[in-house]
């Protein structure tokens, strides 16, 4: 009798998200809420402070967040609702990005998803990107310093090839463009 694996190596795991939410109050107060179980301030009339407050608290779970490059892509996990009018379909490496509308200003969203949604979400911009598996890195730096060629002359007075074209191409001073003269 043979048992097979639960999980095969190529299973992905779900996308991570965390939202930061400002929440008004009837009282005239507000308190910054978060999907994980973070420590948030108490309730405030300060609206300027707890927005900053969100800010910077949806910028520490990015900071602190490792993308992973298994994950699989958050938007697709609610059927690319955060794009409605692109149809793309989820592939490419997994990124890190922040959505914050400007215009609405009380929701800052933390999420993982595939390279493909990340510019059809309006309002997010790409945070950090997965890293390479340790096999591939190691593999593709020595491929690259073998075919790099060494140029001969540094790009920046002119173009490495330009020492062998040869003195017989002259290039001749371009002609103004005069008009006929209306007699």
């Amino acid at each position: 009798m043979t048992t097979a694996p639960l999980e095969s190596p190529t299973t992905r795991v779900p996308g991570r998200a965390w939202t930061v939410r400002l929440t008004g109050h009837s009282d005239r107060t507000a308190s910054v809420t978060c999907t994980s179980s973070c420590t948030m301030p108490a309730r405030s009339r300060d609206l300027a402070s707890l927005r900053a407050f969100a800010a910077r608290h949806a910028a520490a779970h990015a900071r602190v967040a490792t993308v992973r490059p298994d994950a699989a892509c958050h938007c697709r996990a609610g059927r690319c609702e955060a794009h409605p009018g692109d149809k793309t379909s989820c592939a490419g490496e997994v990124v890190m990005i922040l959505r914050h509308d400007p215009v609405v200003g009380q929701v800052w969203i933390v999420e993982e998803v595939c390279a493909m949604c990340a510019p059809h979400i309006p309002h997010a911009r790409i945070l950090a990107r997965a890293a390479a598996p340790a096999g591939r890195t190691a593999a593709k730096p020595a491929a690259r310093t073998r075919t790099l060629p060494r140029p001969s002359v540094p790009s920046l007075f002119s173009s490495a090839g330009a020492s062998e074209a040869g003195a017989d191409t002259i290039r001749r001073p371009r002609r103004p463009h005069r008009r006929p003269r209306q007699g």
